[in-house]
């Protein structure tokens, strides 16, 4: 079944420019930007699930800190201007605020491929599921996403959802198909 937080949101499935999402809150989880920031924001049941995930990472000694959260249509628009690297106004999983790209001192808070081979990143790959999450855009699934390689980029999907995708290696894109055909992922994992 699809719901608000299994919505596909990309370029054949955008959000419409007006979309806000409705509980948008800042629980104080660790930003590299000051208070007051709307990257800050994320949905309610997002924000305390990073926060876990996030407690979970400290209590190990893994340090991640949070690089972007929300993003409205306008902003999206200001950073978009044609970049082939950023995503269109409307089709940023950012607007729905079910996103988070996370990142870490050993690659100086930086948005970059190395994230992934750093032990925070493969921290961050292996946990992310347990608290709802799962790595948006994984490393060889480039032509099914049609996004690069982002591992920092995480999604909130649920719990049970996170991990039967990972569990299986099946990208959010390609759960949508099967829902699509009338398929549930319940059936699939009897």
């Amino acid at each position: 079944m699809i719901t608000d937080y299994t919505r596909l949101i990309n370029k054949e499935y955008p959000l419409p420019p007006d979309y806000v999402p409705p509980d948008l809150i800042d629980i104080g989880l660790p930003f590299d930007c000051a208070p007051g920031n709307p990257k800050r924001l994320l949905e309610k049941r997002t924000a305390y699930a990073a926060r876990e995930l996030i407690c979970r990472s400290q209590h190990e000694g893994i340090s991640l800190c949070c690089i972007s959260g929300y993003r409205s249509y306008d902003r999206q628009k200001e950073l978009f201007r044609g970049s082939s690297y950023v995503a269109a106004p409307g089709t940023s999983e950012h607007q729905s605020g079910l996103a988070l790209d996370l990142s870490s001192p050993s690659v100086q808070m930086e948005l970059t491929e190395k994230f992934g081979d750093t032990s925070e990143g493969r921290w961050l790959a292996s946990h992310a599921p347990f608290y709802g999450f799962i790595l948006r855009y994984p490393l060889g699934k480039e032509d099914i996403t049609r996004y690069p390689y982002e591992p920092w980029h995480i999604r909130f999907v649920t719990r049970t959802l996170a991990i039967y995708l990972t569990k299986t290696g099946m990208t959010l894109d390609e759960y949508y198909t099967i829902q699509k055909k009338g398929l549930h992922y319940d059936s699939l994992t009897r």
